[in-house]
This record gives C-alpha cells, sequence and structure tokens, in this order.
C-alpha cells in the first residue's frame, strides 16, 4: 500500500479510536489491533502529528504511581473523521473503477 495513503488512513484510525472517549498509548493500539495491525513506536510518531496539526490534545493522569499520557479529541479532529466519511464515497468510486473489469468477467 502506497505510504501516504497508509499514513493518512492510520491517522484516522487513532482519531476514531478515541473518539468516543480518552485514551492513552497501549489502549489505542490494542483497540485498533483487530482491524490493522500497529505498533506502540508507529503510533506514537502519529499521535504527536496529530497533536502538532491539532486534532487532538494531551494530558497526564498518575496510575499506580506513574504518569500516563491520555488522548483526547478535538473539534478539528472530530472534523477531519467527518471529512474522511465524505472523501471514502470517492475512494470506493475509484476502487469500483479499478476493479470492475475484474467483476465484470464474472
Amino acid at each position: 500500500m502506497d505510504v501516504q495513503i497508509k499514513r493518512g488512513l492510520l491517522d484516522v484510525c487513532v482519531l476514531a479510536a478515541i473518539k468516543c472517549e480518552d485514551s492513552y498509548g497501549y489502549k489505542i493500539v490494542k483497540d485498533i489491533r483487530p482491524y490493522l495491525t500497529i505498533s506502540e513506536s508507529t503510533l506514537y510518531p502519529i499521535l504527536r502529528r496529530l497533536e502538532a496539526a491539532d486534532m487532538l490534545t494531551v494530558y497526564s493522569v498518575e496510575h499506580n504511581g506513574r504518569l500516563r499520557k491520555y488522548y483526547r479529541i478535538t473539534a478539528k479532529g472530530r472534523q477531519r473523521l467527518m471529512d474522511f466519511h465524505e472523501e471514502w464515497n470517492e475512494l470506493e468510486a475509484i476502487y469500483r473503477f479499478v476493479t470492475r473489469e475484474e467483476n465484470n468477467s464474472d
């Protein structure tokens, strides 16, 4: 898969993982894993990029004597998810176009 496409999809997956409740790194990875493979070493640069783009905010909470970073989606992050829903229709149309000969040969 094209790196840029995958990068954009991973960003949206991370936002989707925290859209209903704030979460932390390990839990985000665990929540995404049934759908795609992502490691914590892949996740943290995505989280930093989304934070820099104002799509999420970060705060710390003490857990078992250590500080745990929690991530919260922002209005801009929610807008990105809504934009993705609209873009998905276009991606589906492109997919149908690309695979049309395969589908017609049945």
